[in-house]
């Protein structure tokens, strides 16, 4: 053990609830400890990234982290903080869910590591799929009350109406399930910790109730610790922006948008999350907070946030390209900036931008700027507008500027298929070759 893993996630502001004796038995020795995910999609969004941080930080501390993904409790879906059942998935969907979820987690765990605190990956299918439903209602079931389970808030509220339309059996049983894993992971992988959001508390400790009920007392040892739930400053949810939830996955959402998230987060945001998603040490960040609070119009915190995340799910070069797309809107960029950038990201910079599809054959045969400006899209009012804009020399062709004279073809095609026309600093136009 190289460092004090609870003081470590104090400063952080990542931890909730802790049971007793919790603190004491990470400094006692290398822990083993665990973290649930349910594969309810076949990547994971941000939301996800602090479990992710809270098993490499469990792992950078010396201690051993277990990855659990959920194959058996994703068929039935975690009630906790939802109003209205889930809809159950296919067996198919489920495990292309899994698959994706074990690509995604070994990005930033090494599962093949060499050395004693290892990361191990497991899925709770491989051993609930042979318990009969009679040995599991007699031999688990029987240790936890049915008063003991209805006391967690997360079926309470369900239950008692003051959200959704109650709760089926099926949901009913996730906590005790969940509990089992602990039990499981107790028994064959010594696991004493298990780790999670604050809304999972409930889940968590029913987990450690059942170990110390399906073992002696004095022999029993398991702890629980949750991190708070995150949120923004104006309250709205984390993890998503206009066009839904932000994934770690490039194909759900590119690196572009992806870093663009951070960029924009606001200050108070920055400050709380530049200590919860980066390795950041407490006297880089501390002197960070200090220098953007002298000079907060240079953004710095939002910067770093920013790097910093973006190279630790995506790598150094796919941040040096998103800073790329990210100064060819803000900053001075060659038409060969432009040519660099893949078709999405390149769509994801210029989106909103107006658009309008010109003919193949145009291009082939050089399309001249009244045409490409006014003639044939009507990006401005007027030929004798487009006239003008180009002799005041405000026109530019892929970030270059051109004169009346030029003819657009092939060689100027971004994608093979796109090309982009700026009148002056902020107005944009893209062709499309229909």
């Amino acid at each position: 053990m190289t460092k004090n893993l609870v003081e470590e996630l104090r400063w952080r502001g990542m931890v909730q609830d802790m049971m007793p004796g919790t603190e004491e038995q990470l400094q006692k020795e290398m822990t083993t400890a665990y973290i649930g995910f349910d594969p309810t999609s076949d990547s994971l969004h941000i939301g996800s990234l602090v479990p992710i941080i809270l098993l490499k930080h469990i792992y950078n501390a010396g201690h051993k982290p277990i990855a659990l993904i959920g194959g058996a409790t994703g068929m039935i879906g975690d009630p906790s903080g939802k109003s209205d059942e889930r809809n159950l998935l296919n067996e198919e969907t489920l495990a292309k869910n899994v698959e994706g979820i074990k690509k995604t987690l070994a990005r930033f765990l090494d599962f093949e590591a060499d050395r004693e605190n290892a990361p191990i990956l497991v899925n709770n299918y491989d051993w609930m799929k042979d318990f009969t439903f009679i040995e599991f209602a007699r031999d688990i079931g029987k240790r936890i009350t049915v008063n003991y389970m209805m006391a967690k808030d997360s079926v309470k509220k369900r239950i008692s109406g003051e959200s959704g339309t109650g709760m089926s059996f099926t949901e009913f049983t996730y906590q005790l399930i969940q509990g089992y894993d602990f039990y499981y992971l107790y028994k064959h992988y010594n696991c004493l910790l298990q780790m999670g959001g604050s809304d999972q508390w409930g889940n968590i400790t029913t987990g450690t109730e059942l170990v110390r009920r399906m073992n002696a007392p004095e022999e029993a040892k398991a702890y629980a610790m949750t991190c708070p739930l995150i949120t923004k400053t104006d309250g709205s949810k984390f993890g998503k922006s206009e066009d839904g939830n932000i994934w770690l996955d490039a194909a759900k959402t590119s690196v572009y948008r992806f870093y663009q998230f951070w960029l924009n987060t606001s200050d108070n945001d920055a400050e709380k999350y530049i200590k919860i998603f980066t390795f950041l040490d407490k006297e880089t960040i501390d002197d960070l907070i200090i220098k953007h609070k002298e000079t907060p119009h240079f953004r710095l915190l939002q910067k770093k946030l920013a790097e910093e995340v973006t190279t630790f799910v995506h790598s150094k070069e796919e941040l040096d390209k998103a800073v790329t797309a990210s100064n060819i809107l803000f900053g001075k960029s060659t038409a060969e900036d432009l040519k660099s950038l893949d078709e999405q990201t390149f769509l994801d910079v210029f989106d909103g931008v107006p658009q309008a599809k010109v003919a193949t054959i145009d291009i082939e045969s050089g399309l001249d700027m009244i045409a490409a400006l006014a003639a044939k899209t009507n990006f401005l009012n007027s030929n004798g507008e487009a006239r003008r804009a180009l002799k005041e020399n405000s026109i530019s062709v892929n970030k270059e500027k051109v004169k009346e004279d030029y003819l657009i073809t092939g060689k100027d095609l971004i994608a093979d298929k796109y090309v982009l026309l700026q009148r002056g600093k902020k107005s944009y136009f893209l062709l499309h070759l229909d």
